[in-house]
């Protein structure tokens, strides 16, 4: 796992100053603690920093093939690499290393930007041809890893792992981009493809940039996506053995490793399910970690023992407090832009602990997008039927009308908000779910805004990018929709950010086994039935786990990470939302009134606003970081 960066003057070749290029790659060195270099050719320089994983000493990036014709800076891990390189040696290819770094350059060799399509890992990476005079950036097929890039005023294009290797460069200018703020505003986190830095991109999951010389900046092809429109035939039972083997599979894939490894364990069918793979094929105890919260209903160390204990695990485990907000300014400097998702305290601190036994660590992330494990799939489903049983002209005025007298209760659980199911009714479901899966609702949040805000925005709205998804997805039905909508924005913008951001931080690699592309795409073809059934998600999946793990692991509800921002804002927290109608930054796009209404309201007790306040919070410390 590593940072990487580069320029590439894509009109001529004009000179690369090696010096710039080690600056990029120094801010990032927490993602690449092991190592570094630097490469610069006419028009182009490549940089790294390397967390060393695989073929520890004998793999140092930049790496060229000999004549130094053809070059890569690679931030990832290539699963399958073993099985690429026996390929590439049958067709000539020679190797001088034993990693997966030189099997990337000989790929690219042989088959250009079809190599992609061959490669199981996660990864973003830069590739120099100079023979092609041409610079090809790609990034895996979930957005596992992440790429920024920038087109500067001199002619260069810029990129790097992280937002703060290109604010590094003295001709990137920090002006902010509105259209981003609205995006973190309705989502909590600023989307895949946007930047909160006007100008910057981030190549999206599944794409590729190939950029040529002389032929400008092209925009970046999709060589990769997840199709929900087929359906797989067989029994349930040949279905469970089907999805058992591929999450095998995904579990030894990612067990490959010259380091020490690891495994978060929270005690959720997903993580347990990892752990229970694991032990399976290893030969000595799984090393899993835990954090434990001083709060009861919020802590998982009791599950999690019952894992570690079935399964004879060295497992370490550390209490943290539910109420540890002195880690905001250290994720807000790890993240760069403004996160929202206030679940990353507690992954940051689970990545701490790792980090101090292990140097990489298995996840369970990405069953519920894939497996329709989330709550709001639950919801949705059931919203939809209602909504098939009256024609779109009259499900507006009924439900609408008694939406809007039925009294609110935010604090509710989702089952007992009439108010925001009646409403949500009201809508068409796409539009519906892109606001079920945001933070602030529109209403909330424009009415936050001032008026020069609200003239640059245009009538933009953070929804129309998961509504837009929605209504081109591959698929059959509405939950198809709403897995596919997730699986190109929630899961890299938010799920994936946030493994990577908090692990990079404290130089863990961490790696996604239910998220292997083959699993993926099984779990994208199962019958809707298959993956939420009597409104049990994963129902598959725990069908098929039941003789590993007992049932209450496997149908206990669901927890997570809990942190209670509410409660903050209401006591040691405070002053500090009060304070955000003074922020001169905030200023810029909020009215300071409305943002002092917002507090007051919470504080009394009168509304519920705290993931509003912490999304403010974070935009204020973040914003003030990047353009104060």
């Amino acid at each position: 796992m590593c940072g990487i960066a580069g320029l590439y003057h894509s009109a001529q070749p004009k000179p690369v100053d090696p010096a710039r290029i080690a600056a990029m790659t120094d801010v990032q060195a927490h993602r690449g603690p092991d190592g570094s270099g630097v490469w610069t050719a006419p028009g182009v320089g490549l940089g790294h920093r390397r967390l060393s994983i695989i073929d520890v000493a004998g793999s140092p990036q930049p790496m060229a093939l000999p004549g130094e014709q053809v070059v890569i800076s690679f931030n990832g891990e290539i699963y399958n690499f073993a099985e690429l390189r026996r390929e590439l040696q049958d067709e000539g290819a020679v190797f001088r290393t034993q990693g997966d770094t030189e099997v990337l350059l000989h790929a690219w060799v042989a088959w250009g930007p079809d190599m992609l399509a061959r490669l199981n890992g996660m990864f973003a990476f830069a590739i120099h041809d100079a023979g092609r005079q041409a610079l090809f950036l790609a990034r895996d097929r979930m957005g596992v890893k992440p790429l920024h890039y920038v087109e500067l005023g001199d002619g260069a294009v810029a990129f790097a792992s992280e937002l703060k290797g290109l604010l590094a460069h003295p001709l990137v200018r920090r002006t902010p981009d509105v259209a981003a703020i609205e995006d973190y505003m309705a989502l909590g986190y600023v989307p895949d493809d946007a930047c909160i830095v006007a100008g910057v991109r981030k190549l999206p999951a599944g794409h590729f940039l190939l950029i040529e010389r002389g032929r400008g900046v092209p925009q970046p092809v999709r060589w990769w996506d997840v199709d929900f429109s087929k359906r797989a035939k067989g029994s349930t039972r040949d279905l469970q053995a089907e999805l058992v083997e591929r999450m095998r599979e995904g579990v030894r894939s990612r067990m490959v490793a010259d380091v020490p490894l690891g495994a978060f364990l929270s005690g959720g069918v997903d993580s347990s399910a990892v752990v229970a793979l694991m032990a399976e094929a290893s030969k000595s105890p799984v090393q899993t970690c835990t954090i434990g919260f001083d709060e009861a209903g919020h802590d998982e160390r009791g599950p999690a023992g019952l894992v570690a204990g079935r399964f004879a695990t060295d497992h370490a485990v550390r209490t943290v407090r539910s109420d540890d907000f002195g880690l905001i300014d250290t994720l807000v400097g790890a993240f760069d832009e403004p996160f929202a998702d206030a679940s990353a305290l507690a992954t940051y601190q689970v990545c701490a602990l790792a980090r101090e036994r292990v140097t990489v660590a298995l996840s369970g992330d990405g069953a519920d997008e894939a497996l329709a494990g989330y709550r709001r799939y639950k919801f949705h489903a059931a919203e939809e039927r209602v909504r098939a049983l009256l024609p779109p002209g009259l499900r507006e005025p009924v439900f609408g009308a008694l939406g809007d007298v039925y009294p609110k209760a935010d604090w509710a659980p989702r089952p007992f908000r009439a108010k925001t199911t009646l409403l949500a009714l009201a809508q068409d479901g796409d539009e519906a779910y892109a606001q079920a899966v945001g933070v602030t609702t529109p209403a909330v949040r424009h009415g936050l805004y001032g008026a020069a805000m609200a003239r640059q925005l245009g009538g933009y709205r953070g929804e129309e990018r998961y509504v837009a998804a929605m209504r081109q997805a591959p698929g059959r039905d509405a939950l198809d929709r709403a897995q596919y909508a997730d699986f190109r924005h929630w899961l890299p913008g938010d799920i994936l950010t946030k493994v990577d951001r908090t692990s990079m931080a404290v130089a863990l690699e961490a790696r996604e086994p239910l998220l292997d592309h083959r699993l993926i795409e099984f779990c994208a073809t199962l019958p809707a039935k298959l993956r939420l059934r009597g409104g049990e998600g994963k129902w598959l999946m725990k069908k098929a786990l039941e003789p590993w793990l007992p049932r209450e692991i496997l149908y206990r509800p669901k927890m997570g990470f809990v942190t209670p921002v509410s409660a903050w804002f209401r006591g040691a927290l405070a002053d500090e939302a009060a304070g955000l109608a003074r922020s001169p930054v905030l200023a810029t796009w909020f009215d300071p009134h409305a943002v002092e209404r917002l507090a007051a309201e919470h504080r009394s007790g009168r509304a519920e606003h705290g993931r509003t306040l912490w999304q403010l919070v974070m935009l204020e410390r973040s914003a003030r970081r990047l353009f104060a």
